[in-house]
């Protein structure tokens, strides 16, 4: 599009995370403009996972992490083997998807990141009802095959949209702030500045 950016039409098929389930399929477009990111992104999904399913999983994993008697507090997930102690494995599901949000945001038409390890993770006990973490993230860069360091700060609740504010070390930039717009599962986390942490 002249002096706007390049627009790409895209159609794909979405898997649950966790057991690789065919979760829907989508068609999306997605503007990257000449300006700064992150793209302008347009996505229609049609699930074909149960709702209520969904739900349910989210609860499971927020009981799992609501009912910690002293905070979890973790470093190197996965491991140098690529192994996730199953105890820490919802700690890890959090960093994806709130990382997932960084890595939307960073991306360029020439730059895109996947989640190496969570380097660390801390939780916070609220007298509320929200999960709050603080981590230390590594993203993998490509094509420059760089590893960047990002803190994290991610609060949720199921029904809630997820919260994540950040800061990735290579920038020379404030830090970020962005929110999700969808209930439940973090499957739509879209931006929202807001108050630093």
């Amino acid at each position: 599009i002249p002096d706007s950016g390049r627009k790409y039409y895209l159609q794909f098929t979405t898997v649950d995370y966790k057991s690789g389930e065919n979760a829907g399929s989508c068609l999306a477009t997605v503007l990257y403009q000449k300006k700064k990111p992150p793209p302008v992104v347009n996505i229609k999904c049609t699930e074909t996972k149960d709702q209520k399913k969904i739900e349910e999983e989210d609860n499971r994993l927020y009981q799992k992490l609501r009912h910690q008697t002293k905070p979890i507090i973790a470093s190197n997930i996965p491991d140098s083997y690529g192994n996730i102690e199953p105890a820490l494995e919802p700690v890890w599901a959090l960093a994806v998807a709130g990382s997932s949000y960084i890595m939307w945001e960073k991306s360029t038409e020439n730059l895109g990141y996947s989640m190496a390890q969570v380097k660390s993770a801390r939780q916070w006990i609220r007298k509320d009802d929200f999960i709050e973490f603080d981590f230390t993230v590594l993203l993998h860069e490509i094509p420059t095959q760089e590893i960047i360091s990002c803190h994290m700060r991610l609060t949720w609740l199921p029904g809630h949209p997820l919260k994540v504010k950040y800061f990735c070390a290579s920038e020379n930039q404030g830090l970020e702030d962005g929110s999700g717009v969808e209930s439940g599962s973090a499957t739509g986390i879209l931006p929202e500045k807001g108050a630093n942490f």
